[in-house]
């Protein structure tokens, strides 16, 4: 990747539906040129997706958690895929003592909250801790993915 990309890509970051237009008059480039960059770095996977960030607040959904769970390591496969096809869980990742599981959530009450830990967390056997903070107050976050 060189800076022109490194540019195109932090527009794109800031706005996925700039025109080719828009980005080639900011990188001072031809807006075939712009289009080229971006099928190119679509097609090699580089960009993965276009998406939309949605503001939760909106939605109602107000109270953002982070969970650590230690599971047992023969389930944590398992447990990973399940809890992530939940539709509280924003993100879900492993961790590297391949015991952790990092989870967000995103509800709209601390009852919904509290039912999602009953009925996931809670009841299961192979989960052998739960530690869980609620978000306070953001202060620094990524919209659209990291910048470069």
């Amino acid at each position: 990747m060189n800076k022109l990309d490194t540019e195109l890509l932090n527009l794109l970051i800031k706005d996925g539906r700039a025109s080719f237009a828009d980005i080639a008059r900011q990188l001072d480039i031809s807006r075939t040129h712009a289009r080229a960059r971006v099928q190119d770095m679509v097609e090699s996977g580089l960009i993965e997706q276009f998406t939309a960030v949605i503001n939760p607040e909106k939605l109602g959904k107000t109270i953002s958690s982070f969970i650590d769970l230690k599971v047992a390591p023969r389930a944590i496969e398992v447990i990973a895929e399940d809890l992530a096809s939940k539709p509280e869980v924003v993100s879900l990742y492993i961790m590297t003592d391949l015991q952790s599981l990092h989870i967000h959530t995103l509800v709209d009450s601390h009852e919904t909250f509290h039912k999602f830990v009953s009925e996931y967390l809670f009841s299961n056997p192979d989960i052998l801790s739960v530690h869980s903070s609620s978000l306070l107050k953001r202060v620094k976050h990524r919209r659209g993915g990291a910048r470069l």
